[in-house]
């Protein structure tokens, strides 16, 4: 569910539902009402006698540039990308993507448990045109025409042991962020650790090396600092083979960094010390905009915590919720 920055009454969510299907609900009355896509994001129909692609779920939104009021993107599973002009009424497919003929190097096959994912989908603010995608798999992409042709951004990125990495479709990024007011500089929280980019460098520098030894650098979510580009914040998990993902040694715990992740410093005052095994997905930790930054996150097993002051201190918000997947924070009417 994200707000639209360029008219914070519009909320798109995205759902799938037993008998709608993966689809798109928008609100323009900070989500009194909704009012689902007259036409969902989908993939072109398959000539006759071969099997197409279907869209699963819609996994990431993304407003458009400021200069286009309308417009807005989505990522889905398996990986497509797809565009919508008037507000999320109705959705076409990026054909440079969708119907790119270097696909098949970008998106193979994937172990990601409920399916490939097509994600952070970021916009220069600087330049409409000019795109970055995140694909687990199928690692980071670059476009500078609008999603016309693409380029990849591998250099310097890990994979796991035994992987060959001059294979895009084994590249896992988890999560990717551009600072808006720097917007030559990225962050990546990847499978295979933490990742700053300053470009117009195109090799990726892993300060996750710097976070302790014992918690590690693998996670879901990265969170920036909206007014400073060298602040952000991460929620490392057990990143070996324990499945469902946990929290190291079962104390969960967020980790900031205050100078682009030369240095990290472990947040965890007021949340569980011992026998907390939860983790936090890659939308389900977000900052507001506020004077200290409020940061959000939801967890696993049900519940949402928050800070009011950059980390320094925890408070359980929620408890006894499902599974959290998603977590935004919105401004709302006075």
């Amino acid at each position: 569910m994200v707000q639209d920055p360029r008219d914070p009454r519009v909320i798109l969510t995205a759902a799938r539902t037993g008998h709608l299907g993966p689809t798109v609900f928008r609100s323009t009355d900070f989500g009194k009402t909704w009012s689902e896509a007259q036409k969902p994001p989908a993939f072109h129909k398959a000539p006759e006698g071969q099997t197409g692609r279907v869209v699963d779920h819609v996994f990431w939104l993304t407003p458009g540039h400021p200069s286009e009021p309308g417009a807005w993107l989505a990522g889905t599973s398996p990986h497509g990308l797809f565009r919508s002009e008037d507000g999320g009424a109705t959705w076409e497919g990026v054909d440079g993507f969708n119907e790119n003929p270097k696909r098949p190097l970008w998106c193979g096959g994937d172990a990601t448990p409920d399916g490939p994912k097509l994600h952070s989908i970021l916009i220069d603010p600087r330049d409409r045109d000019h795109l970055y995608l995140g694909l687990s798999s199928g690692g980071v992409l670059e476009s500078a025409d609008g999603g016309r042709e693409w380029k990849t951004l591998l250099q310097g990125l890990d994979v796991v042991a035994g992987f060959d990495a001059s294979d895009q479709r084994v590249h896992d990024p988890h999560c990717i962020r551009l600072h808006p007011l720097a917007p030559d500089r990225l962050y990546q929280q990847n499978h295979c650790g933490i990742y700053r980019l300053d470009r117009p460098s195109e090799k990726w520098a892993r300060i996750g090396r710097n976070m302790p030894k014992a918690v590690g650098d693998i996670g879901f979510p990265m969170v920036l600092h909206p007014r400073d580009p060298d602040t952000c914040w991460v929620f490392p998990m057990d990143g070996t083979e324990v499945w469902p993902r946990t929290s190291p040694d079962g104390k969960p715990a967020v980790y900031g960094t205050r100078d682009a992740g030369q240095t990290w410093r472990r947040l965890d005052l007021g949340l569980p010390r011992k026998n907390a095994w939860f983790s936090v997905k890659r939308q389900a930790m977000c900052a507001d905009n506020l004077d200290p930054v409020g940061i959000y996150f939801g967890a696993t097993h049900g519940e949402v915590w928050g800070s009011r002051d950059e980390g320094k201190k925890w408070d359980c918000l929620a408890r006894y919720l499902p599974h959290v997947y998603a977590v935004e924070a919105a401004s709302l009417p006075r």
